[in-house]
């Protein structure tokens, strides 16, 4: 059963020209913050703890950078192993790790010590088996946090350490949101954390996610990346969020992330380039907590954005909510489902083309999506004839097919709609085949 979070109280040191609290995907990840559903694994034999010899799966760092998020034990969980097979998604970002209680300790959803947890390396170590990896989320919307219960970065560093240790993390990511990021001394114990962390495990990947605005990112998340420069600290990537803020479709989230990308540059003195490559997107698909809708054709412009400019990660929240509801498709917002129209795992296969990985054929489209199938010509068509000419209202569901379009015969890589052949350039989702 899904629960609302309650409301919180800003932080006692927001500073009086700060922007306001928003909530931010609230009902999906509710269930982590009031305790993980006891029946949530109840299928999975646990296997004990994980070593560090288990997580040599040999992945690149390109599977940590597009593992979506995903809660084993919360809102209705897939079977991992089912979306790898359906998906050809390798890694998965785990949600959440909270502080136990008041303690300085970990536990799943602040509930679930990570000391004596016994269903986690089962469904990490189905994972593993087939050739897969996760990655392990701390902090997340709401909840207490370490940072906010261990006293200095060391102490919330040795927490975090018992997290990658007992599960062989070659990854982690810091998820730093409110009412955290609101704290200074929170946000000075996460930072200090990550690059101790980032130290005494060498190689090891480390993100940091954070709110998105309009602006890029807010006045706290701006801070944080400020306590990462006095740190010293640089992980392998910053992350924003570009929902839940006012965004209306992907042209303003891609607008977000050129913002922030200027923000990173006066921050660390970087340049445009440095700054893509150290910067990354966490998407949230379908219908959000404050009801913006992003649908595949989002996710597809987010993509080309991020692969034509290098970006760092691509990632979104969740592996959960990617199913089509059943019963009506919008029932407002909902953990387990994307309140939009889809097939099963459609968003996931985004994070597995910026993997570089080629997802197995979808099935089209159902008939409340596509936009049809016609091959009626737009103008200005070329004149080939052994392929139907583009139409930018044809959806274009099979990665394969052939149209022509100015003279040039075209395929596409992925599923597309209305995105010229002549405007996709090298890392757009058509390959140009050549002159007719």
């Amino acid at each position: 059963m899904e629960r609302a979070l309650p409301p919180h109280s800003p932080a006692a040191d927001r500073p009086a020209d700060a922007p306001p609290a928003r909530p931010r995907r609230a009902l999906a990840v509710a269930l982590s913050v009031f305790g993980l559903l006891a029946g949530g694994v109840a299928a999975v034999t646990a296997s004990g703890p994980a070593s560090a010899a288990t997580a040599a799966t040999g992945l690149g760092n390109n599977w940590y950078a597009s593992a979506p998020y995903l809660m084993p034990e919360d809102n209705s969980p897939p079977d991992a192993a089912a979306v790898m097979d359906a998906t050809g998604q390798k890694a998965f970002q785990l949600a959440f790790v909270l502080a136990q209680g008041s303690s300085c300790s970990p536990a799943w959803g602040g509930t679930s010590s990570i000391d004596t947890d016994t269903a986690m390396p089962a469904v990490i170590q189905t994972i593993r088996n087939k050739g897969g990896d996760v990655s392990v989320s701390v902090g997340g919307y709401g909840g207490t946090k370490l940072g906010q219960t261990c006293g200095t970065p060391e102490a919330t560093a040795a927490a975090y350490q018992k997290v990658v240790t007992k599960y062989g993390l070659k990854a982690i990511d810091f998820d730093l949101e409110e009412p955290e990021y609101e704290n200074t001394a929170a946000i000075h114990n996460e930072i200090g954390a990550a690059r101790i962390l980032q130290q005494n495990n060498p190689g090891l990947y480390v993100s940091i996610t954070t709110a998105g605005t309009n602006a890029g990112t807010g006045w706290f998340g701006t801070q944080m990346l400020l306590e990462a420069k006095s740190a010293g600290f640089t992980p392998d990537n910053y992350s924003i969020m570009p929902f839940d803020g006012g965004f209306n479709g992907a042209a303003a989230q891609t607008d977000a992330l050129v913002k922030f990308n200027q923000i990173l540059q006066s921050t660390f003195g970087w340049t445009e380039a440095n700054a893509y490559a150290h910067e990354g997107v966490s998407l949230m698909n379908g219908r959000t907590d404050a009801a913006e809708y992003f649908r595949q054709a989002d996710f597809q412009t987010v993509l080309d954005f991020a692969t034509a400019h290098k970006l760092a990660r691509y990632t979104y929240w969740s592996v959960n909510r990617d199913r089509q509801c059943p019963g009506t498709v919008d029932p407002g917002l909902s953990g387990s489902c994307s309140s939009v129209a889809q097939n099963d795992w459609d968003f996931t296969k985004y994070t597995v083309k910026f993997a570089g990985a080629t997802p197995p054929t979808s099935p089209s489209p159902s008939p409340s999506t596509s936009t049809g199938t016609s091959s009626s010509p737009s103008p200005s068509g070329g004149t080939c004839s052994a392929a139907p000419s583009w139409s930018a209202t044809t959806t274009y569901a099979t990665a394969g097919t052939k149209v022509n379009w100015k003279g040039h015969y075209w395929t596409n890589k992925w599923w597309t709609v209305n995105e010229d052949p002549t405007l996709s350039g090298q890392w757009g989702v058509w390959a140009d085949n050549g002159p007719c």
